[in-house]
């Protein structure tokens, strides 16, 4: 008779509260996966056989001290309590051995949130002289902060990332300055392309503590979204810095602190927090390819990140080069304008239509709602799957979809557009994980370069470009009054670079992938994103970005490794993955 969840989580339990390691190793399967956020290795970690784990445990038992091991009443889910937080973690059973199992550390004991019953009360009842009121001490924070007083964590980057984690560590009770160099919180989107939505459903995209009211639309629209970020930041109460660039950054080991210089109002301001975290995308900067003859082109060209739209296109040629989601949208919305298109596929791409990609996240809906399953649910559900196991529970579902809109690809194939699934068929997940890039949800293009309404030239390269065209090495020229560089960007460690040095850059390594040798994910595996949410090569640089999901999700990690290290916990980190590769 195999073991059930509770007679596992208990035999599970005790192995550990006797330091008996082998016991406690032995329970796992031969095919094994331990996913740790923070709790016990204050890192973003997964070990991936049981002679991993045992290594963890001989190396952190005895600090972490796990303990207080409680079924929350949901299959495979349990609480439990560690010497310095309490968490939330999961098993998944296979012949009553763990296949999958998960731990994250949700609070630190002593420091919680202030929320629910330890809510602030928010005015003194009576009567008193010089009564200090909430604007009076917000107007005192806004002159302040960064000025007389210092903040504990300087946020690079105030777009949904930066201020996801800005509103975490307000909780906390972590002085945080958030600096970015738009005018307004927002304006990463509102500056986008006039047509764009988020290609992401509602139910995945909740911002901290705030989540849309339920009117929201299904796919929420880029100065929509634009404007709800400045509302956030307004009603969470985030010290943000608008109009500011970041000039310089050095760190002193010896102090434990940054040397930040902005420019803020015309002149340049010294900012000397502790911790420093880059939170400007998980994108770095823009990658415009160096065609031959591109300085004699005499039509406008620019790289999508600069693209404002369709209007003004109506007549013209234009030519797209890329196959991403940036690529197809602007196509659409030159052809909507009654412009002359052509989509440059230059690799294979992967395609997924935005119903189909929203029917397989069935923890991201109006049903799942519905059932109970509240958005932190549906996060901690999809981090408990390790990357190292995603393939294999991809593959099944990426076959079913090609089962399912066989004719939408189908008449795609036959328009002479590459498709790909990824490397190993397991679609757009995998693949976001891996590079970032290389995909597009479908919400509406692929019909046109179906039917030939956007035309498309695929397998090819630019040889040249002339005054007035572009030539490929297939001979072809295509005249163009525009053309869009829809090509994508650099790694996020670039912002390392150019804020703080090379140097520190290639000490830290390359940003995002997971080391699976695919296109643009070179080796050696890692089992989880690199250097994202976790510490780094150069001491207190973090770097935070991702979806709006990830943002929201790992926000919660991130912000208790800073709270841990600013209240002087002990924070040992384990597993720290080695520097292999320049970004």
């Amino acid at each position: 008779m195999t073991m059930t969840e509770t007679e596992w989580l208990t035999e599970f339990a005790s192995a550990l509260k006797r330091s008996d390691i082998d016991a406690a190793t032995a329970m796992f399967d031969d095919e094994c996966y331990w996913r740790d956020l923070v709790a016990f290795t204050w890192n973003i970690v997964t070990l991936e056989s049981r002679s991993a784990i045992a290594d963890m445990l001989r190396a952190r038992l005895s600090d972490v001290k796990p303990d207080s091991f409680t079924l929350s009443g949901r299959p495979g889910w349990f609480t439990f309590e560690t010497a310095q937080g309490r968490g939330t973690g999961h098993v998944r059973l296979k012949d009553g051995k763990a296949w999958t199992f998960f731990t994250a550390l949700m609070e630190l004991k002593g420091f919680e949130e202030k929320k629910g019953p330890s809510r602030e009360n928010g005015t003194q009842h009576g009567a008193f002289k010089d009564r200090v009121t909430w604007t009076d001490r917000r107007k005192a924070d806004a002159k302040e902060l960064g000025y007389d007083r210092q903040p504990d964590v300087l946020v690079i980057g105030g777009g949904q990332g930066g201020i996801a984690l800005g509103a975490r560590l307000k909780r906390l009770g972590v002085s945080t300055l958030i600096v970015d160099s738009n005018p307004r919180p927002g304006d990463a989107w509102r500056n986008r392309y006039k047509s764009l939505c988020l290609h992401d459903p509602v139910w995945y995209d909740h911002l901290p503590y705030l989540p849309f009211p339920d009117h929201w639309p299904i796919y929420t629209p880029k100065d929509k979204m634009g404007d709800w970020l400045e509302s956030y930041t307004k009603i969470m109460e985030l010290d943000y810095w608008s109009s500011t660039t970041c000039k310089s950054s050095s760190f002193d080991g010896k102090t434990g602190e940054w040397t930040v210089v902005v420019e803020r109002d015309g002149r340049d301001v010294t900012l000397t927090p502790k911790q420093l975290v880059i939170a400007t995308g998980m994108s770095g900067f823009p990658e415009i390819p160096n065609f031959p003859g591109a300085e004699r082109f005499k039509g406008t060209q620019h790289h999508s990140s600069h693209h404002r739209g369709g209007e003004g296109w109506a007549g013209k040629t234009c030519v797209v080069v890329g196959s991403n989601n940036s690529a197809h949208d602007i196509a659409a919305d030159l052809w909507e304008h009654g412009a002359d298109v052509t989509l440059l596929q230059r690799s294979p791409t992967l395609v997924v239509r935005a119903d189909t990609l929203a029917r397989n996240r069935p923890l991201y809906s109006e049903e799942a709602v519905a059932s109970g399953i509240t958005t932190e649910i549906a996060d901690l559900t999809t981090a408990s799957m390790p990357y190292g196991a995603l393939p294999k529970v991809m593959q099944p579902v990426v076959d079913q979809i090609r089962r399912d809109d066989a004719d939408f690809y189908a008449r795609l194939e036959k328009a002479g557009f590459k498709l790909t699934f990824g490397e190993d068929n397991t679609g757009i997940g995998p693949m976001y994980l891996r590079r970032g890039s290389g995909y597009y949800i479908d919400v509406g293009a692929s019909e046109l370069i179906a039917d030939g309404r956007i035309k498309l030239k695929s397998g090819v390269e630019v040889e040249r470009m002339t005054e007035e065209s572009i030539v490929l090495n297939d001979g072809t020229e295509l005249k163009a009054d525009l053309v869009v560089y829809a090509t994508g960007y650099g790694s996020m460690n670039q912002w390392a670079a150019k804020l703080i040095s090379p140097e520190v850059a290639d000490r830290v390594g390359k940003c995002w992938g997971l080391g699976s040798e695919t296109a643009k994910d070179p080796g050696p595996w890692e089992g989880e994103l690199r250097n994202m949410w976790k510490p780094t090569a150069q001491e207190n640089l973090w770097f935070h970005g991702g979806n709006l999901m990830q943002s929201r999700l790992y926000s919660i990690f991130l912000s208790l490794q800073l709270k841990a290290r600013l209240e002087g916990l002990p924070t040992p980190v384990y597993g720290r993955a080695p520097v292999h590769h320049k970004a």
